[in-house]
Parts: structure tokens; sequence; C-alpha cells
């Protein structure tokens, strides 16, 4: 069974790992640590049909400020001046 995920505008795709491994890399996170994380966040969710983007990014950056906290806040540097989001509000 695929996982889907909900994005935020509604649309729906498939739970792809390698999307998560991207953007963890783009945290400045080496291949090996954005694999492991990626794989982790995977497993939450293997049960389910469905998860929010939301709640998957929420997974993403619970895990990725665990093993450093400089990546973490480079992931929400990154939401807040390219994407517009301020991710950090999300998590609490």
């Amino acid at each position: 069974m695929v996982t889907k995920v909900v994005k935020r505008d509604g649309s729906e795709e498939d739970f792809i790992i390698e999307k998560i491994v991207v953007s963890i890399l783009k945290t400045g996170a080496p291949v090996d640590v954005a694999r492991r994380i990626a794989r982790k966040v995977e497993c939450q969710f293997a049960d389910v049909d469905r998860v929010t983007a939301k709640d998957l990014t929420k997974a993403i950056l619970t895990e990725l400020r665990k093993v450093n906290e400089e990546w973490y806040r480079n992931w929400v540097v990154f939401d807040r001046a390219v994407k517009r989001r301020l991710t950090e509000k999300e998590l609490e």
C-alpha cells in the first residue's frame, strides 16, 4: 500500500521517500543522515493511508532537531524566506 500525502492545497501525491531526503539535504545534512531520518519518518507513517504535509513536516523536523539544531533552523529559515511559511508555528 502506498501512503498518500495530502498537500497544503488539498491535492494528493504518493509518499516518495527521496523527496524527504532531498529536503533534508538542503539543510546541510549529509546523505547518510538524510536517508536515516527519511527512513525513520517513513516508518512512522507506514500503517496509514494518508498523511498531511503538515504532519509529515512536523515528523521530519522533530527527527532533524534531535540530530542537529542548526539543520533544523536551516529548514525553518528556508521555509520562511522561500516558501513564506512560518513552519515553526505549525509545530506548536
